[in-house]
């Protein structure tokens, strides 16, 4: 039987030709919609449900198209004040995985990881649960078992995480995957400014005169967010990228940085060093605003840039421009995002950043200020209320006795029961090598992908006596677990995000789950009763998990008390902290002049740059740094499996410098103190020579994180994905790329792999000096 399309141009039903179909799509045509290029809304009985794309932290606001029979079946782009009708590759693609065919709709259990799953009921998934949690606290005590949620999340679902983890399992040891993305920066905004986000929102960069972006790879991470950078440039706005790649962005600035891995605090502390000697500095802004500066002053006394010059392996002639054009201009602004953060000294970084834009007074203005660029699509919001391990609702402190008090009024507990902090996710994985966890549950996160050093990752997993995780697709994770947990999209489900810019903004359920799907939300109820907390645990969705959240963030520095579902569907968002209904919201921090210190005062801090934690050596003389790029998320268990994105980016690959004498698409070894794996060159001048780079969305064989070092930063606990030493050579054949996992009886979605197979590598986004593929 022929399926055929219900749009039609002339009267008659068109057929569905797949060969015209973009790749990947077919079976959603198939399912009843109309083809994902038609983006105008023309079916009968069609409904447009206005939401937010799930991925990154930019946030953009789509309509979902619905048929007739309630499915998902494409997206049109929505003129939401974030975007502007403007979606990258994956928002574009994102629809697909509502009802893709990989979706798990079963609970899917084993007793040991040498059996087969096989699906089960909800009860028996649950109850089984439910028996291994109670042996293992039983046996080992409350913080044998561990809970890890994501960033990815809902901030309801982010909320109860750290809810249940204190109250049904009544273990510290609770954390997310934000920890591998903006806790760098979230320690400098804590330390400097007494509250942890952006200081701007994304319109300021419009009003700004120089805008200096580090660290990050905007073209491709955070590609709709370009359209600021432009409306700056429009207006005759300079611009300064700090950055290892000559990346798109960066191949169109005024003065390119590129700055050896992990040199990043070295280079502030210089531009701060000439800003000083050369007058440049707010006098009478420091003065009335800050504490600190003279220790800092001091400090950066010691880093003329004849010394930053020979650590970051840059012209002394550029960090002296730099300097001038970003304290010479009237508004100057800095954004940052994973390049700076990824580090051992990733706090540090951050705050050398922030004390270059206080000690020219560009705090708080329109045009002038500071701002973090989020990774994940909830990567604020899920720090925010309570799943990060030292953190209780409203950001506030674990260890604080009244924080810690008035959250156990709230959830109404004693506070004897509330577990104190517990460590952060890698040192969880070692925790789980050493037997001091013992059981797991995991929710919105890949680690097999995502974190640092592979090998110690599957140890520690590996060592777990049982394991369960939550996941709409069979993750390289939870292909591991003992019980998989088969929860919604965000399509299927409404929520709240807090994106780069504190804005919080309101996600709407668009189709119903597939039969056998839950939401996170009635699983973590589900076993909260019958762990005996049900009682704490009475949420029928996701709107009376948010009127708790609401209460619980009250009178904080994470405010949310004054924002209502009604509210956000009627302003398209409302930036944090907001005390009431009537209260319109903070779009831009530190407007008075005052920070969320007692004192008022932006706290400067001294940094002083050390070294990477992975030893250069005649054996391992170059860096390795990872990133993303712009087809593919974060650990890609969603976007490979797109077929559009697989095809633009169906493999990762190692770019290096034509130094180095390899052709494109020569098979090269990658080898570190991890160890080695070998993908296809992307030879190009648009990386420094002493630097090798990798995207990470892929697992291993060609996993860029089975390579990095699991270092982390004393403060943040983020690990230093962004340098390790190296060395590259010529290998014999490339490393294949694996299927994604699916669950039994099934195979990867056929049209989505074709294109994995593919040996060499894509044609790269930075143009300059890049082969063509042939």
């Amino acid at each position: 039987m022929t399926a055929t399309d219900p749009a039609t141009t002339s009267g008659q039903p068109l057929p569905l030709d797949p060969s015209l179909a973009p790749p990947g799509t077919r079976a959603f045509r198939d399912a009843g919609g109309i083809p994902a290029d038609r983006w105008h809304a023309d079916q009968n009985g069609e409904t447009l449900v206005p939401t937010h794309c799930c991925f990154c932290g930019v946030q953009c606001g789509m309509y979902l198209r619905v048929d007739r029979g309630g499915k998902v079946f494409g997206v049109e782009p929505r003129n939401h004040d974030i975007n502007r009708m403007r979606l990258c590759p994956k928002g574009i693609n994102a629809y697909q995985q509502v009802n893709h065919p990989d979706r798990l709709t079963a609970p899917l259990m084993r007793r040991n990881r040498d059996e087969e799953f096989r699906e089960v009921s909800w009860d028996e998934a649950l109850d089984h649960t439910v028996a291994e949690i109670r042996r293992i606290q039983g046996e080992y005590g409350n913080d044998a078992f561990g809970l890890l949620g994501g960033a990815s999340l809902f901030s309801e679902k982010t909320y109860l995480v750290g809810k249940f983890a204190r109250v049904a399992l009544k273990s510290k040891h609770v954390d997310y995957n934000g920890r591998l993305c903006m806790v760098s920066a979230a320690g400098a905004n804590k330390l400097a400014f007494g509250i942890d986000r952006a200081g701007n929102p994304f319109s300021d960069i419009l009003l700004t005169d120089c805008l200096l972006i580090a660290g990050s790879n905007v073209g491709e991470c955070f590609p709709v967010m370009t359209q600021y950078l432009w409306g700056a440039r429009d207006r005759g706005a300079s611009l300064i990228v700090v950055d290892p790649r000559e990346t798109a962005i960066a191949r169109t600035a005024d003065v390119h940085v590129a700055i050896k891995p992990g040199t990043d605090s070295a280079f502030f502390n210089a531009v701060l060093h000439v800003v000083v000697a050369e007058g440049l500095t707010d006098e009478a802004y420091l003065a009335a605003h800050t504490s600190g500066w003279a220790e800092v002053k001091k400090t950066v006394a010691d880093y003329p840039p004849s010394r930053a010059a020979t650590i970051c392996g840059v012209p002394e002639e550029q960090i002296v421009q730099v300097a001038r054009m970003f304290a010479g201009a009237g508004k100057a602004m800095a954004w940052h995002a994973r390049g700076v953060e990824h580090h051992s000294q990733g706090v540090e970084n951050c705050l050398s950043i922030i004390n270059l834009c206080v000690a020219t007074g560009n705090i708080g203005k329109p045009g002038a200020g500071y701002g973090t660029i989020t990774g994940q699509g909830n990567g604020q919001g899920g720090r925010e209320h309570g799943q990060k391990s030292d953190l209780l609702p409203g950001g506030r402190s674990i260890t604080n006795p009244e924080h810690r008090r008035q959250i156990c009024e709230i959830w109404g507990i004693d506070e004897a029961e509330l577990p104190l902090a517990g460590t952060s996710m890698m040192e969880m994985v070692w925790q789980m090598q050493r037997q001091e966890i013992r059981g797991l549950v995991g929710i919105c996160n890949n680690p097999f992908v995502s974190l640092p050093n592979y090998a110690t990752v599957k140890d520690g997993y590996d060592t777990l006596e049982f394991h369960a995780q939550f996941d709409f697709f069979l993750s390289e994770t939870a292909a591991n677990a003992h019980v998989v947990f088969p929860v919604t999209v965000w399509a299927e489900d409404e929520g709240v995000m807090a994106n780069a810019e504190a804005r919080v903004v309101k996600h709407n359920k668009a189709q119903e789950p597939p039969a056998g799907v839950r939401t996170d939300t009635w699983v973590m109820c589900e076993l909260a009763k019958r762990l005996g907390a049900g009682d704490k645990f009475d949420f029928p969705d996701s709107r009376s998990v948010f009127e708790e959240l609401r209460i619980a963030s009250a009178g904080t520095v994470n405010d949310y008390y004054g924002i209502t579902y009604e509210r956000l569907e009627e302003t398209g968002g409302i930036a944090w902290p907001c005390p009431s209904t009537e209260h319109p919201g903070t779009p831009r921090l530190f407007e008075d002049g005052r920070t969320y210190h007692p004192d008022g005062t932006i706290h400067m801090q001294v940094v002083e740059w050390h070294p990477p934690m992975d030893p250069y050596s005649e054996e391992y003389p170059l860096s390795l740094t990872t990133g993303r790029t712009v087809a593919h998320f974060l650990s890609g268990n969603q976007t490979r499996r797109l077929g559009a994105l697989v095809e633009q980016t169906p493999r990762p690959w190692v770019e290096v410098h034509p130094s180095h004498g390899f052709r494109n698409g020569d098979p090269v070894r990658v080898v570190t103190r991890r160890g080695s794996e070998v993908f296809p060159a992307l030879v190009t001048e648009a990386i420094r020579p002493d630097t090798v780079f990798v995207p990470y969305h892929w697992p291993v064989p060609t996993a860029a994180n089975a390579l990095t070092i699991d270092a982390l930063d004393p403060r943040s606990k983020i690990p230093e994905y962004k340098v390790c030493a190296a060395r590259i050579e010529a290998a014999e054949r490339v490393d294949e790329v694996p299927a994604p996992p699916t669950a039994p009886g099934q195979q990867a979605y056929p049209e989505t792999q074709v294109s994995r197979l593919d040996p060499l590598p894509p044609t790269s986004p930075q143009g300059r000096g890049t082969a063509e593929r042939s």
